[in-house]
């Protein structure tokens, strides 16, 4: 099928069309050109977006979709695809492990039947999640598996590590790194702080955090693996990414959309929906996280969506499961940063888009000729407020029901195919 697009401010753009108002033709499942429509295309479908902005769609690395089935899928991936996100990065758990080709073709095979939006796949670090014997990670990179992580399990001990990512560094594969030490979280819930000392709340150190990420550069100095470094949320983080990418080791970062607005003073009033991991930190920690953006310490930013039931938010604070509903809400927060002035237009839809697409080698992610058609029509002038009811995802834990967003998403293609309309 041949479409053209006109009128549309185009952002993601490699060209030098990027950021003006321009014409954008897709045939199949790619794009066919950008700029002047050539003589003889004929299209079968023409879209005026006057006043409105095309971008590629989203590619989120951290969707955790639950142990694969058409119900969970269904559900999760086309609320992705109407919130502007075409790739999702499926993260292993232990309810739901990618430690050999049929978990992974199972995953596949459900969503390709879905068609609602690409889902690249993390395999397991280790056997099970254990953290004692390797995984295959040759055969999981054969099956398609665009990186491997262990997730918050932990690992038994730093010379399984290393060995795991030397491993890895054989097959040229990226580990995803969880930074935690366990040792120093010591079953913390919150961040230590003066909220959870007035709380009441075994507490989490930035130590554990950032102990971790130093113990993974020193073996990334010794393997050469190159390393993912998932969800940051400490200053003293932001710091040791910023002096090894100054050394050239080959690590890249991301931060979850939630850490950049919250802090721990929004765990004061006991809200479970502000239950996450890592916790949310100090004032200083989420400026920093926001600094490391701007000048390209943090790679990328994702939802880290973790759709939960009910139930799983209705106990105690420290007795409920960390995690919330995001898909719906990475876009909208990641434009908010530009609102506030803390990064230009093309940079924050940078972080959401080609950025993470590099971080796992996918084509996706840029307005490029030859690249997928993954495409998503942005209304920036669309006042709107993010009500329950109205969530498309299962889970309906998220902490930011009631905030009003400027811009929302009105179409979305997936290699080629009109699959939303608003």
């Amino acid at each position: 099928m041949k479409t053209v697009i006109h009128n549309a401010r185009l952002l993601g753009c490699t060209t030098k069309a990027a950021g003006y108002i321009n014409s954008l033709g897709i045939i199949e499942d790619k794009i066919a050109f950008i700029g002047e429509e050539p003589q003889g295309f004929n299209a079968e479908q023409s879209i005026d977006a006057k006043g409105l902005m095309l971008m590629p769609g989203c590619v989120d690395l951290a969707a955790w979709l639950r142990e694969p089935s058409l119900d969970s899928l269904t559900s999760e991936t086309y609320a992705a695809l109407a919130s502007g996100i075409t790739t999702l990065t499926y993260q292993p758990e232990q309810a739901a492990m990618v430690g050999n080709s049929a978990q992974f073709n199972l995953i596949q095979d459900i969503n390709q039947a879905l068609g609602h939006a690409h889902i690249r796949v993390l395999g397991n670090l280790t056997l099970d999640l254990q953290g004692e014997r390797l995984s295959n990670m040759g055969s999981l990179k054969r099956a398609g598996c665009v990186g491997v992580t262990n997730g918050w399990q932990p690992l038994q001990s730093l010379r399984v590590q290393r060995l795991a990512m030397e491993y890895a560094s054989t097959h040229n594969i990226t580990v995803f790194i969880y930074p935690l030490e366990l040792a120093l979280a010591a079953g913390g819930v919150v961040h230590e702080g003066a909220v959870a000392s007035r709380l009441g709340f075994a507490a989490i150190p930035s130590a554990a955090e950032t102990v971790a990420i130093a113990q993974t550069l020193a073996l990334i100095e010794m393997t050469g693996t190159r390393v993912h470094f998932c969800r940051l949320s400490t200053e003293g983080s932001v710091r040791l990414i910023r002096q090894a990418k100054a050394q050239g080791l080959p690590v890249t970062a991301d931060v979850a959309a939630h850490q950049l607005f919250l802090t721990e003073m929004d765990i004061a009033d006991f809200n479970p929906l502000c239950h996450v991991r890592p916790p949310l930190r100090a004032e200083r920690d989420r400026e920093a996280l926001i600094q490391g953006l701007a000048d390209n310490t943090i790679d990328a930013i994702c939802s880290d969506h973790q759709p939960h039931e009910i139930d799983a938010k209705l106990a105690p604070f420290q007795q409920t499961e960390p995690g919330i509903s995001a898909l719906e809400t990475l876009l909208p927060l990641t434009l908010r940063l530009v609102e506030q002035g803390y990064l230009s237009l093309e940079q924050a839809i940078a972080k959401v888009t080609s950025a993470p697409a590099r971080i796992i080698n996918d084509p996706a992610g840029k307005l490029q000729v030859g690249a997928p058609a993954d495409l998503v029509i942005l209304d920036p002038d669309y006042l709107w407020t993010l009500e329950l009811d109205s969530m498309l995802s299962q889970g309906k834990n998220t902490p930011f029901a009631g905030w009003s967003f400027n811009g929302k998403v009105t179409q979305a293609w997936l290699s080629g195919r009109p699959i939303y309309r608003m």
